[in-house]
């Protein structure tokens, strides 16, 4: 299918960005990588937008920072390919760099970005539940100034996050607290073929160890709702629990319990839920293995 037609920006600044999309309240699209935009465009899922205003000359959006105090800082314009590859990220972060390896091929991850994933806001997007687990949080800019928002507030439903598009707001960076001693983290992406396919499920953990038991927690799930969630009642059951291997199986029951999938070409709901055991005990594991 041809690309619809649209006006074309490609703006400088921050501000000349916000400009033009406020000039277009609600029939604007930002596009950084230009991976998802693009194909929704030509299959006609961007209806009412009439303008792409492209964020590729503005520089500042180009960033990949870690120090121990401030974590890790993603930029809007950093390829998933430069995560993935990163040194720094796969020695300090090793479950983030995976995540963005899970992401489509290496063609897509060369012009995707993270940003870019999160802001299509699908429910299996691959970053989404490692960004869930690590509790990382979303700079953006819009008309009113610059806010922060919670990773658990920014997914609001299948293709809809909490920017207000009304404002201009453009995701500027991603930020990723740094993992502390004692703490680790993991993702693992369930699909028919590794590289490529959407994912089945996808389970992302975080975990903070007092010795042999576990501290604090967090597990999150993807692809089994319409937006990536926690599953809370498997954290309340690890929290203070030695990490053994029957109380991991425990954890992935009851994370099972707590998802809502569906059923579609690509799984069963009821298979969707069954994985979710499989894989939360198997990214839990994999966590205590790479601890901080």
């Amino acid at each position: 299918m041809a690309l619809p037609k649209f006006d074309y920006y490609a703006p400088e600044s921050l501000k000349e960005a916000n400009e033009m999309a406020v000039k277009s309240p609600g029939r604007y699209v930002f596009m950084a990588g230009g991976t998802d935009v693009i194909l929704l465009l030509k299959d006609g899922a961007l209806p009412d937008v009439d303008a792409v205003i492209d964020l590729k000359k503005i520089p500042e959006l180009e960033r990949l920072e870690f120090s121990e105090e401030e974590g890790l800082r993603v930029g809007a314009l950093t390829k998933l390919y430069a995560i993935q590859n990163s040194p720094v990220v796969n020695e300090k972060m090793p479950a983030v760099a995976d995540a963005a390896h899970f992401v489509a091929s290496a063609q897509i991850r060369r012009k995707g970005t993270m940003a870019g994933n999160i802001c299509n806001a699908s429910p299996s997007a691959d970053t989404a539940p490692i960004l869930v687990a690590m509790n990382a949080s979303v700079k953006v800019w819009g008309a009113k100034g610059e806010r922060t928002i919670p990773i658990d507030e920014f997914f609001t439903g299948v293709k809809k996050t909490s920017l207000k598009k009304e404002e201009g707001e453009i995701v500027t960076e991603i930020d990723i607290p740094a993992l502390k001693p004692g703490e680790g983290s993991a993702y693992i992406k369930h699909s028919v073929r590794k590289a490529m396919d959407l994912a089945i499920i996808g389970s992302g953990v975080w975990v903070k160890m007092d010795g042999s038991r576990v501290a604090d927690c967090r597990i999150a799930m993807g692809g089994v709702a319409v937006t990536p969630m926690r599953a809370k009642k498997a954290e309340e059951f690890l929290i203070g629990k030695e990490a053994s291997d029957e109380n991991l199986a425990q954890a992935g029951q009851i994370a099972s319990t707590e998802c809502h999938p569906i059923s579609d070409v690509r799984a069963s709901a009821e298979y969707r839920t069954d994985m979710i055991r499989v894989f939360t005990k198997r990214a839990l594991k994999k966590a205590l293995e790479h601890l901080a």
